[in-house]
């Protein structure tokens, strides 16, 4: 076996990871099978379907859809040998059942990467199952150029990460939605509230990631007693309106997670 990646599925997680891979100097290693090529980076090696005679991948990445497993398996098993590393980006796809299509892998790694890993700027939460530590540094540096990345303590973690990071990117963008609402009806341009509350959560954001501080604290810090961000603090903590309604959010989502696990194990 070489040092070889086959990326299976370059949709837009799949070719963020492509084109980052590519700028680190792995893009001879890489292979990606993608029916649709026009979808892969320029300058990547590219097949439309598995190679039949393909040795085994050093790093075997899944990136299609988890409905699509079942079927795509099959035809991929030959890649995962005992010293293939399966990482697996599809929600809710359980290491038991990536361990039933991939019985002879060394290792399986799910990933939870978000949305805003396709510039460079998401995290990625991973938990693994048999992995070495030679194998979690080599995981660890294929996900970095998404973002940050962060190791879980197991598996029965990932559907909160998911939640909290999969999810996250739409649960902050339905707030930016209001928020934006919410500054025009008090007289702002909408192109002003949105360049204002998106410079403000960047900022906000690499506070928390800098700081040790708890957000909370961080909250209390910003509210001078009698002023304004006080006076609006009040109305989100009146009756925990505001924890109450994103614990049912996170919740919901782990929930409905947790039904899509069922739905891809395999039929016994």
């Amino acid at each position: 076996m070489t040092d070889s990646i086959f990326l299976i599925g370059c949709g837009a997680m799949g070719g963020a990871m492509a084109a980052g891979w590519v700028a680190q100097g792995r893009g001879a290693a890489l292979t990606v099978v993608e029916p649709v090529l026009a979808r892969v980076p320029a300058g990547v090696h590219a097949v439309a379907a598995p190679p039949a005679d393909a040795a085994p991948a050093a790093v075997l990445v899944l990136a299609i859809k988890p409905q699509m497993l079942a079927a795509v398996a099959p035809t991929i098993t030959h890649l995962a040998g005992p010293g293939t590393i399966v990482v697996s980006i599809l929600a809710a796809v359980e290491t038991a059942t990536l361990r039933h299509w991939f019985p002879h892998s060394a290792a399986i790694v799910r990933a939870v990467p978000n949305l805003p890993a396709a510039i460079g700027a998401g995290v990625t939460a991973l938990a693994a199952d048999g992995l070495t530590a030679a194998g979690r540094r080599l995981v660890t540096s294929l996900c970095e150029p998404l973002g940050a990345v962060v190791w879980l303590d197991g598996e029965a973690q990932i559907d909160a990460a998911t939640s909290v990071s999969g999810c996250g990117p739409a649960f902050l963008f339905r707030y930016a939605e209001a928020v934006v609402r919410a500054g025009m009806a008090q007289g702002l341009a909408a192109n002003q509230a949105r360049q204002l509350l998106a410079a403000t959560m960047v900022g906000a954001g690499r506070m928390l990631m800098t700081s040790d501080t708890s957000p909370g604290e961080m909250a209390r810090q910003v509210a001078s007693p009698g002023g304004v961000t006080l006076a609006g603090l009040a109305v989100l903590d009146a009756d925990d309106v505001l924890q109450r309604l994103l614990a049912a959010t996170l919740a919901a989502a782990g929930a409905r997670s947790a039904e899509m696990a069922m739905e891809t194990r395999p039929k016994r």
